[in-house]
């Protein structure tokens, strides 16, 4: 990703991550054993249709511990545009996202994912698939 045009570095977007999570409550970080991860790829989302759905973050669980990954790359590709502000402020909406999924699973609440299969129904829909 080491593109010098690049609006915002992934050191940058780092240090954003690491103060939005600063205003998160402790206790919604309990059973989140992976923490927050930023990863430096683009991640395409499966259905995308012309390669233009990315995934800027996902819920991880398995048996060994549960994390958020962020990718760097879908966020610059969707975001990354954006004056620093609306950048940070549409980053703080994609964690809070993914720690809604967190908090959800505990709670035995699968709302953010019918949500989410809505969400990619419609794009599929937009395209006529």
């Amino acid at each position: 990703m080491g593109n010098l045009n690049e609006k915002y570095t992934i050191d940058d977007v780092h240090d954003m991550l690491e103060e939005i999570a600063d205003t998160i409550p402790d206790v919604l970080f309990e059973d989140l054993q992976g923490g927050i991860v930023l990863i430096e790829s683009a991640k395409m989302h499966p259905k995308s249709i012309n390669n233009n759905l990315y995934i800027n973050g996902e819920y991880v669980r398995n048996n060994m511990y549960n994390l958020i990954r962020i990718y760097y790359g879908s966020i610059i590709k969707t975001k990354g545009h954006l004056p620093r502000q609306q950048f940070k402020d549409k980053l703080e909406e994609v964690l809070i996202h993914e720690f809604r999924h967190h908090i959800e699973f505990k709670c035995n609440d699968f709302s953010l994912i019918k949500e989410d299969k809505e969400y990619i129904k419609k794009y599929l829909e937009r395209y006529g698939k």
